[in-house]
Order: structure tokens, then sequence, then C-alpha cells
């Protein structure tokens, strides 16, 4: 994950409130519980120095139509005498609570730990004629929030089933047949494209009857090619009601795990040849020394326990255009960093590799 929308929050002029509201099951008294809430987190924040101008922007913000969504999905607000600055859902672990900061920077360690460890998928549940397209946040305990869901209709007029043998004009027939397959699979693909490019999937879940996926899969990008995998899962034509729905969803989250355990894997494994090389750095002191010399390429969290400090490790490598990961690796101090060059010896720490 890249470090962008960090750095672009802490480019901005502090001080900052910072919150965090889990996600609950949803309820007709959704609003007056999101009021509870916050009002529970501004008395607190109002304890810790944050001016009633400050308080008020967050005020703006949870005044939405949508409540029920945060509710639901959970919030993350960072926000600054000018306005808000981030204002996104935020997938925490179930019992996780609500908290809040102020202070001269964002505490954005719960946004970064969050949106490294999800796995980004696009489900398309296809046929021949059609798909639905939803886009899909896994998380590591293959929790799934769906940000989307879109309807693609068929491209050709022409009926995609072939017909019998002996019908009257039978090639003719099934030329057209399989041409209208062709196109309706070439309309899914390009909008998956579409998609992708303004999204970016993890990867591609291709669900649905065979021959349909089938079809998809010979008309996708090298792009979408590369990361899609197919489940035999769920079908647009399902008539086994929710069951089936809770199979399909059951299969994506299992396909999101794997993905993720592979990612920590491959974290963990770059991290020891990094420090074999000797361009790693550990421990949070060490790392935001590695990141004031712009030597952070990836800054690396253990995915269950927050460091104290890490926030401060976040920003820094943020400001040198670094990127984040999670993984089970075991780190000194909770954090580490994989660098770009080998760091100098003068820098004089202990928890410093190089």
């Amino acid at each position: 994950m890249k470090l962008d929308t960090v750095r672009d929050i802490n480019e901005a002029d502090g001080p900052f409130v910072t919150v965090y509201l889990e996600g609950r099951n949803p309820s007709e008294d959704a609003e007056n519980q999101i009021r509870l809430r916050w009002n529970a987190q501004r008395e607190q924040l109002a304890e810790a120095g944050a001016d009633e101008q400050l308080l008020s922007v967050v005020d703006d913000a949870l005044s939405t139509r949508n409540i029920t969504e945060i509710q639901t999905d959970g919030r993350v607000l960072v926000a600054h005498a000018g306005g808000v600055l981030l204002n996104e859902p935020w997938d925490a672990r179930p019992g996780t609570g609500d908290s809040s900061a102020f202070g001269d920077n964002p505490e954005l360690s719960g946004y970064v730990r969050e949106r490294a460890g999800a796995v980004r998928v696009l489900l398309a549940v296809v046929d021949q004629t059609g798909a639905v397209v939803r886009r899909l946040v896994a998380t590591r305990d293959q929790n799934l929030d769906e940000s989307g869901e879109e309807v693609v209709e068929n491209r050709s007029d022409e009926p995609v089933r072939k017909p019998r043998k002996g019908a009257l004009s039978h090639n003719q027939i099934q030329r057209r047949a399989d041409e209208a397959v062709k196109q309706n699979a070439r309309g899914i693909a390009e909008h998956l494209d579409a998609t992708a490019r303004t999204w970016s999937p993890d990867v591609l879940v291709l669900a649905g009857e065979t021959q349909g996926r089938t079809a998809v899969k010979e008309e996708l990008p090298p792009a979408l090619a590369e990361i899609v995998q197919e489940t035999d899962e769920g079908g647009l034509a399902d008539t086994s009601g929710d069951n089936a729905g809770e199979a399909l969803y059951q299969a994506v989250g299992a396909i999101a795990s794997e993905i993720a355990a592979g990612a920590a894997l491959a974290q963990a494994e770059r991290f020891e040849e990094a420090r074999a090389r000797g361009r790693s750095a550990e421990g949070v002191h060490a790392v935001i020394q590695a990141a004031g010399m712009g030597a952070v390429e990836t800054l690396l969290l253990n995915y269950d326990v927050p460091t104290r400090g890490e926030s401060e490790a976040v920003v820094s490598s943020a400001q040198v255009d670094a990127d984040v990961a999670l993984t089970d690796a075991p780190l000194s101090g909770g954090i580490a960093a994989v660098l770009r060059f080998k760091a100098p010896e003068e820098l004089g720490s202990a928890e410093l590799n190089g």
C-alpha cells in the first residue's frame, strides 16, 4: 500500500482530530447510536484541548442522511480547522471499539493497518448473457465489505443458446449464438477492465456459469488475466437462496485469505533478504532515522500488535514516498523497514542493520 493519503493529510496544518468509529450491526436507531458514540469521543477530545471550531467540523461530517452506513461500515475521520481531510469506512475487528486523538499529527496507524491488510476483490458472477460485478474488500479474517455492485447487460440481441442438431439452418444459428456469447463476454471484460483501472483490485474472481466464465476469461486484458481466479460457487440464476450466496462469499473469503497470507509471507522473505544485505532497519527509532535519510522503501508492521510510536514512523515513511505492508515475521520492536540503500554505520543505532 502506498502512503500517498497519509502524506497528503500530514502536509496540512494541524492540530488534527482523528476519530475511529467501529462498524456495528445496523439498527433503526442508528442515528441516535452514532450521536451518543460521537458525543463520548467529543468530550474526550475537548478535554484533550480540541476547540469547538474543530469539533464542529466533525459534527458536520457525521450529520449525513447515510447515517446507517456509518453504523454498519464504521468510519475513520481526520479533520483540522480547514475541514475534513479523511472520511472513509473503517473495517475494524469486532470489539475494537471507538477511539479518538487530538494532536499536532493525525493518528493514522489504525487506518494504515486496516488498508494494508485488506484484499480488494473484484467479483464477477457471470453467465453467457451478462454479469453482476461487485467490489469487495476482504480482511484477513475473511470479513467481506461490499463497496459497490453493477449489472452488465448483454451486448448482443441474438440468443446465446445453440439449436438442437437437425434444426433448420443449424450452422448459421450456431454461429450467431457463438458470436452473441463472444460479444457479451467482451462487454463484460471491458467493464471489468474499466473498473479495475479506477479501483485497482488485488484479485478478479469469476463465478457463475462455466461457459460464461470461459468466454469472459478469453476476453480479459493481460493485467486482469494475471490476477484472475475462478470458483464454481454462485450463479446469476441461483434459486437456492441465501445458502448459495453464503457459499460464494465463503469461497471468495478463502481466496482473499490465501492472497493475504501469501503477501505476508512474501514480505517476511523480502525482509530477511534485506536484513542479510544490510538494508533493513528495526524498531521505531531506527525506522524514523532511516526515513529521515530518505532510505525507507517499505515500512513493515506486525500484523496483530501495534507498536508505540508507530504513527510517527508511518508519517515519516510517508514523507519519503515509502509504501507499507503487514507481516508475521518477528520484528524487533514490532516494526521494521526495507531500505532503498545500505544505511551508514554512523547512525549509531543498535536497532539499525548496516
